[in-house]
C-alpha cells in the first residue's frame, strides 16, 4: 500500500470527493499544503467549500482529469473498477489508495485518536465526543459523518494530538484504523450485501479492536459482550459501559427523562460517582451513546464536569431526530434510522414527547436490508399510529425484483391497519396535509432522500 508522506505536500486526486468522509480527508490534506483535485457526480455546498479552500473539482468522471503528475489517487468504496478515472490511474501506474486506507494513515499521526464504531449511533457519538473536546479546550481534529453545527460542517482540522472519527464496518473499512481508543456502541446484523452473517460482523469488530495498541483502550457496550467471549483475549485495556452496574464498568444511576424526552443521569465508574450529565438528545439510546463518550473522557483524564457541560450543548447531529419545524401545530422531525433497531429506538424516544398521534413516513433503504429484516421492520413500524411507505431507496444496489415496499405494507397491515404505500413524494405530502392534526408528530425516516418531504411541506 502506498504510504503518504504528510510532511511533503503532493498532488492528489479524489474520485468521489463530495462524500462526507472524502471531503474531510481532502480538507485535512489542503490544510497540510497538498495540491488537491477531485471529481464527483454533483456540485454541492460541500464541494464548494473545498473549492473555497483551494481545491480544483470537476463535475462528472472523465479519464482526462487524471494526469501522470499526480502522486496518488484516493477512491471511495462506491467507486467501481470500471470508473474512467480509476482505470486511467491504473493505466498510468499512479498509486491508488482507498478512502479507508488514507484515513487510517491520517489517524496514525495523532497520539490520541478515537474511532467510534457500531452498527448504530456513530455520527451522534462522534458529535458528542467533539462537543466534549471543544468544551474541554482541546483543539481536536474532528471528522464526522454528517453536518455538525459546532464546527459548521463535517470536518475541523485541529492543532492538537487529538483526533476523532467514525469507524464504519461496511466493506471492513475500519480494519485500516489503529485508534488509541476504539469505541463499540453495538453490534447488529446489517450490511448483509457484504457480510455473510452476524458472526462475520462480530469477527470484523474483533479484528478492529485488535488493532488498538497495548496501551490503548477498547470501550465496549456490555450488551455486545453477552453475545461472545472473543473479546477476552484483546491485548489492549478493555472497559465496558452500559445501563446495568452489574455488567458494566461505567454506568448511569437515577436516569430520568423530562417532558421533551431528554435524559439526565448520575455517571458512575464502579462505585464512584463521577459527575451529573444532562442531555439535549432524546431517548435511552442516546444515554448509552453519551456513556461511551463520557467513558472516553474519563480514560483520557479530562475534566468530567466540563465534559458533561459539553454534552449538554449537543442537541443532535444533522438528520438524527432533527427538528425541522412546525406546520399548523404538527411537529416535523427527520431521522436517519434505516435499521429496525434504530427505528425502534427513535419511536420509543418519540413516544416520550408526542401529545397526539405519531406518524412515520418511512423510505426503506436498499433491497438486501429490506428483505432481510422485513418482519422486524413491520414489527417496529407498527408501533406508530400511522405509517406511510415510499418506494425502496436503492442506494448502491440494483433492483432484482426480490422485494417491494408492498411486501412491507402487507406485513405491517397484519399488525396495524393504519398503513399506506404512496410512491410519489408529492402524494405523500397531500396525504400528510389531509390527515395530520395539531399536536401530531410526523417523522420522515430513512437514509435516502425522504427528508425532502418534510422540507417541501414546510417550504410550501
Amino acid at each position: 500500500m502506498y504510504q503518504v508522506n504528510f510532511d511533503q505536500p503532493q498532488k492528489v486526486f479524489f474520485i468521489g470527493i463530495g462524500g462526507i468522509s472524502m471531503s474531510g480527508l481532502a480538507e485535512i490534506l489542503l490544510d497540510r499544503g497538498f495540491e488537491v483535485y477531485g471529481s464527483d457526480r454533483d456540485i454541492t455546498p460541500i464541494t464548494n467549500r473545498l473549492v473555497s479552500k483551494g481545491a480544483t473539482i470537476y463535475q462528472g468522471h472523465d479519464e482526462n482529469h487524471i494526469h501522470n503528475d499526480l502522486s496518488f489517487i484516493v477512491y471511495t468504496a462506491a467507486i467501481k473498477k470500471d470508473n474512467p478515472e480509476y482505470m486511467q490511474g491504473v493505466s498510468l501506474a499512479i498509486p491508488l489508495i482507498s478512502r479507508a486506507e488514507l484515513l487510517g494513515q491520517v489517524m496514525a499521526h495523532y497520539k490520541y485518536s478515537v474511532g467510534v464504531a457500531g452498527t448504530h449511533g456513530k455520527t451522534t457519538t462522534t458529535s458528542m465526543v467533539a462537543h466534549i473536546f471543544e468544551n474541554c479546550d482541546i483543539d481536536a481534529t474532528i471528522s464526522v459523518g454528517g453536518i455538525l453545527k459546532l464546527i459548521d460542517g463535517n470536518i475541523k482540522v485541529g492543532s492538537s494530538d487529538y483526533f476523532v472519527t467514525e469507524a464504519c464496518e461496511y466493506a471492513n473499512s475500519f480494519l485500516e484504523f489503529k485508534p488509541f481508543i476504539g469505541i463499540v456502541l453495538n453490534i447488529d446484523e446489517d450490511h448483509l450485501d457484504f457480510f455473510k452473517d452476524l458472526d462475520d460482523i462480530r469477527h470484523s469488530f474483533l479484528t478492529y479492536l485488535g488493532n488498538i495498541p497495548k496501551n490503548g483502550y477498547a470501550i465496549i457496550n456490555s450488551a455486545a459482550l453477552k453475545e461472545t467471549d472473543l473479546y477476552d483475549n484483546l491485548e489492549c485495556n478493555t472497559v465496558t459501559f452500559g445501563l446495568s452496574e452489574v455488567d458494566s464498568d461505567y454506568y448511569p444511576k437515577n436516569v430520568s427523562y423530562n417532558a421533551f424526552g431528554l435524559g439526565s443521569y448520575e455517571f458512575y465508574h464502579h462505585d464512584t460517582h463521577l459527575c451529573t450529565v444532562h442531555l439535549k438528545t432524546t431517548g435511552e439510546h442516546n444515554v448509552l451513546n453519551s456513556l461511551s463518550a463520557m467513558t472516553m473522557a474519563h480514560l483520557l483524564g479530562l475534566d468530567l464536569d466540563q465534559a458533561a457541560i459539553g454534552l449538554s450543548t449537543f442537541s443532535g447531529a444533522n438528520r438524527r431526530f432533527e427538528y425541522k419545524g412546525d406546520l399548523g401545530g404538527v411537529t416535523i422531525i427527520d431521522d436517519y434510522a434505516h435499521h429496525p433497531s434504530e427505528i425502534e429506538a427513535t419511536i420509543n424516544a418519540a413516544k416520550k414527547i408526542v401529545k397526539n398521534k405519531l406518524w412515520i413516513v418511512f423510505q426503506p433503504h436498499t433491497y438486501t436490508r429490506t428483505i432481510r429484516f422485513l418482519e422486524d421492520f413491520a414489527r417496529v413500524l407498527a408501533k406508530a399510529d400511522g405509517i406511510i411507505l415510499t418506494d425502496i431507496y436503492a442506494a448502491r444496489e440494483k433492483d432484482e425484483h426480490t422485494v417491494h415496499s408492498k411486501d412491507l405494507l402487507k406485513a405491517i397491515n397484519s399488525l396495524n391497519p393504519n398503513v399506506a404505500y404512496i410512491p410519489s413524494f408529492d402524494d405523500v405530502q397531500v396525504f400528510i396535509l389531509s390527515h395530520c392534526v395539531p399536536n401530531d408528530l410526523l417523522i420522515t425516516m430513512g437514509a435516502g432522500n425522504v427528508f425532502l418531504i418534510g422540507e417541501d411541506i414546510l417550504n410550501s
